[in-house]
């Protein structure tokens, strides 16, 4: 076992899925800084630590299962939609429920944030169940890397190579939970945004589970678009702001002398 990870290609394939994982994992971390949002303050970092740390071993087991998890592809039913044929499987059984269960919490949420309602539910709701935040982390990463772990076991044939690449990427966005999270809060727009995005991957969930095929790079692309032009117009809002408050304090100055 311990020479597997003295082949160079074993790290490459390694440093490959975890790099993979991470990436797939963005529309995790949105989701988690929008669930944990709704506890106290002081609560929301730990409940993301813990969160994500569920999630790793949810997917160490689902690793474990493989057999269990390729079988999720195997058809159970067949039924027509608009005149195409569309198989029914276990994957697709759970990516339409993590779907609908998305286009739900993402609507729900832009409705409170768009009538102002955000603040009064958060003080309302400032004592979710901590355990329920974290069964909401846990099981939707489950559905979030459903794909990844089918991916994993076409990409690597070892297990040992699989585990270590999500413990990595695991690692890395322990690490970026809270500055993400943080963030999103601190900017409302981002709020927006993110939700939007939230939205846009429960239907791109629904759609893959009638076997429609999307290509995430598309959405990953939409949201990288679409949140640097947010960036930019942050910066051209500070700057605004500056320059009022620079040109403010010259008429105050010249209006003293």
């Amino acid at each position: 076992m311990l020479d597997l990870f003295t082949q160079p290609e074993a790290w490459i394939a390694v440093i490959t899925l975890a790099a993979l994982e991470i990436v797939l994992g963005i529309d995790n971390l949105v989701f988690i800084a929008i669930v944990t949002g709704r506890l106290p303050e002081e609560r929301q970092s730990s409940a993301r630590k813990i969160g994500l740390t569920v999630a790793l071993a949810t997917r160490i087991l689902l690793l474990l299962t493989l057999s269990w998890i390729l079988g999720l592809t195997a058809p159970i039913a067949h039924f027509g939609v608009f005149g195409r044929e569309v198989e029914i499987t276990g994957q697709s059984l759970i990516l339409l429920g993590g779907g609908l269960f998305l286009i739900w919490k993402s609507t729900t949420e832009i409705y409170d944030k768009t009538e102002l309602k955000d603040d009064e539910l958060h003080a309302r709701r400032g004592t979710a169940s901590f355990g329920a935040v974290i069964a909401n982390i846990a099981v939707m990463d489950m559905i979030f890397s459903l794909d990844s772990v089918i991916t994993a076991v076409g990409m690597v044939n070892e297990i040992a190579l699989m585990i270590v690449a999500i413990v990595v990427a695991m690692m890395v966005m322990i690490a970026f939970a809270d500055p993400v999270s943080e963030f999103v809060s601190a900017h409302p727009s981002v709020k927006i945004r993110a939700l939007a995005f939230l939205l846009m991957i429960g239907v791109l969930l629904t759609v893959q589970a009638l076997h429609v095929e999307v290509p995430k790079g598309y959405v990953y692309f939409a949201m990288a678009f679409s949140l640097l032009v947010e960036l930019i117009q942050m910066r051209y809002t500070r700057n605004v702001q500056r320059r009022r408050a620079q040109v403010g304090s010259g008429e105050v100055k010249g209006a003293e002398v």
